[in-house]
């Protein structure tokens, strides 16, 4: 079958026709550049190509602090994962306010953000150390992170928040490992080694150590080797290894105990100020989230090298004798935890509350956990020997 060719006008109504649709196509793909433009000039459709600083005061001196450096660290994934578009503006403790004035300065506006820890707000209300600093019930730190994020943590946690005026919004991050017994001027194994001594810890910790018979203080990690130095205290905790070395504790003191059921179960707490967080794009709001989660491994990984490679040189370069806690002594931060939680418990019903929603999730999640748990100190012990005549 042979084709007819077409004819003149034909052929020349195909071409107008064509050089019409490739106009319109042309059209509407320099619309949409000239609209991805505006988005990245003017931070339409999700805030792309904005740029927004943030201003946060943490509760952590600068220089040679692994919490700051650990704040420093969410920064930049805020910074990196927003391509350049959100900033924030990292200032050590005092810069603006005092560590205990972080949160009603968050909530007024003098700050965008804050990064320390519930404990540091105790003082407005007893129940902010239960999202950091309280009984275990069996629950380590990633646990508590757990409970407040998917056991109905997080409602109670914005409901204290309501109750001592915080007008924030609140991301944790890094499950701190246990926190040592701490610094001492002899071993110490009963509770009689203990009773009178005085003591600087923080957060619902120092009714508990009280009950024990301890004098306890509550002073500013910077005060505390100082503290110890001059006889104000005859013992002290801060946090970990790394930590308390950065303070100078080992110049101070040569016995150091590990594990402790005080305060066996902190995260850091990035408050945001409501206001300014709800000014944002939905997706810039997203990033300050999600990358507390992200910071969140990433420290811990980071925490696990870093305490250890300090425990060594504390044992190795400055001679300080490391042992753990005595169950003795364990046993009796227990009933003091028994006994405070009563306490308080009878005082106030929202204390109660939380008390009782912490007791649920641990029940079941821990029983789970517990039995599920090889023991893995025989596995330790069977590649390295006796726990604590393995040397680092």
């Amino acid at each position: 079958m042979i084709k007819k060719k077409k004819s003149a006008k034909s052929l020349i109504t195909s071409r107008r026709k064509f050089f019409k649709k490739a106009a319109t196509a042309g059209a509407v793909i320099a619309g949409g550049a000239f609209l991805a433009g505006c988005d990245q000039q003017q931070g339409g459709f999700g805030g792309r190509g904005k740029k927004v600083t943030l201003k946060m005061q943490a509760a952590w001196p600068s220089g040679a602090n692994i919490f700051f450096e650990m704040a420093g660290d969410y920064a930049r994934m805020v910074e990196e994962m927003s391509g350049g578009e959100l900033k924030i503006d990292l200032q050590p403790v005092g810069s603006v306010v005092k560590t205990s004035e972080i949160g009603q300065a968050v909530s007024d506006g003098t700050l965008d953000m804050g990064h320390w820890v519930t404990a540091y707000w105790y003082g407005k209300n007893p129940a902010a150390s239960l999202f950091g600093t309280g009984p275990s019930y069996g629950l380590s730190s990633q646990e508590v992170m757990g409970w407040i994020e998917y056991g109905g943590g997080r409602a109670l946690y914005e409901e204290t928040l309501k109750k001592v005026g915080f007008d924030y919004v609140g991301y944790f991050h890094m499950p701190m490992p246990a926190q040592p017994f701490g610094w001492f001027k002899k071993n110490v194994t009963n509770v009689s080694d203990v009773t009178g001594m005085k003591y600087r810890t923080v957060g619902l910790a120092t009714n508990v150590l009280t009950a024990m018979g301890m004098v306890v203080r509550q002073l500013p990690g910077g005060e505390i080797q100082p503290a110890m130095k001059t006889g104000l205290i005859d013992a002290a905790e801060f946090n970990n290894p790394t930590s308390d070395s950065q303070f100078g504790m080992q110049d101070v003191s040569k016995h150091y105990h590990l594990g402790s059921f005080h305060q066996s179960q902190e995260m850091f707490e990035i408050c945001i100020n409501k206001k300014r967080l709800n000014s944002l794009s939905p997706r810039h709001q997203a990033i300050l989230k999600y990358a507390a989660g992200s910071a969140n491994s990433d420290n811990y990984f980071k925490a696990l090298v870093r305490y250890s490679a300090d425990l060594s040189k504390l044992m190795n370069e400055h001679g300080v004798n490391v042992y753990q806690t005595s169950d003795a002594i364990l046993s009796e931060q227990l009933k003091g935890w028994d006994k405070v939680v009563g306490e308080f418990s009878a005082k106030d019903p929202f204390f109660k509350k939380i008390v009782d929603s912490q007791k649920k999730y641990a029940k079941t999640v821990m029983k789970y956990l517990l039995m599920n748990q090889p023991n893995y100190r025989l596995a330790y012990e069977n590649e390295f020997g006796s726990l604590g005549n393995v040397k680092i």
